[in-house]
C-alpha cells in the first residue's frame, strides 16, 4: 500500500510540473510578433526590449551571441536604400508552455525575402525561453535552426 501512495504521489508531483496551458500567451504571442514586424525594419528598440542584457543566442548558421552582439550587428548595418533586399518574418505553428515566469516559445519563422519583385521564403524552427522579470517578458536563451529546403522534383524519364 505505501509503494502505491507512493506512486500516486510522484506521479502527481510529474504531472504538475509539466508546461500549463499558457495564461500569458496572448501577451507572449503579441510580443513575439510585435518583435518579428520590428525585426523586418531592423528596430534597435524593439530589439533592447525583446532581447535580455544575459540572453544566450545560437543562430542558424551556428553562431552563439549575445544582446550586445545583436545590437553591435544592427548598429553596424547600412540603412537600407531604396530597391534594396527587404525582408518580413512571420511566425507559424507557434506553440507555448508557460511554467510560472518562464515560458517556452516554439514556432516555424517564415521569412519572405523581396529583391528586386522576386519573392524567396526561408523557414526556421525557432525556440525561444523567455523570463517575465519586473513585470516584463523578455527572452534569456533562443535557438535558431534552418530548415531544408524541399527538393525539387525530378522529372519522370
Amino acid at each position: 500500500m505505501k509503494r502505491i501512495l507512493s506512486a500516486m504521489l510522484l506521479l502527481s508531483i510529474a504531472c504538475g510540473l509539466r508546461g500549463q496551458t499558457a495564461p500569458d500567451a496572448a501577451e507572449l504571442t503579441k510580443l513575439l510578433q510585435d518583435f518579428l514586424a520590428g525585426a523586418g525594419r531592423n528596430d534597435a528598440a524593439m530589439h533592447e526590449r525583446f532581447w535580455a542584457d544575459d540572453l544566450i543566442y545560437t543562430s542558424a548558421l551556428g553562431r552563439r551571441k549575445g544582446k550586445a552582439d545583436i545590437l553591435r550587428e544592427l548598429r553596424e548595418e547600412r540603412p537600407p536604400k531604396p530597391g534594396d533586399e527587404t525582408t518580413v518574418y512571420t511566425a507559424e505553428d507557434i506553440r507555448i508552455q508557460q511554467y510560472g515566469d518562464t515560458a517556452i516559445v516554439a514556432f516555424r519563422l517564415v521569412a519572405t525575402i523581396d529583391k528586386a519583385g522576386a519573392k524567396t521564403v526561408a523557414n526556421y524552427l525557432n525556440t525561444g525561453t523567455l523570463l517575465k522579470r519586473n513585470g516584463k517578458w523578455q527572452a534569456v536563451g533562443w535557438q535558431a535552426t534552418a530548415m531544408p529546403k524541399a527538393p525539387t522534383p525530378t522529372p519522370a524519364p
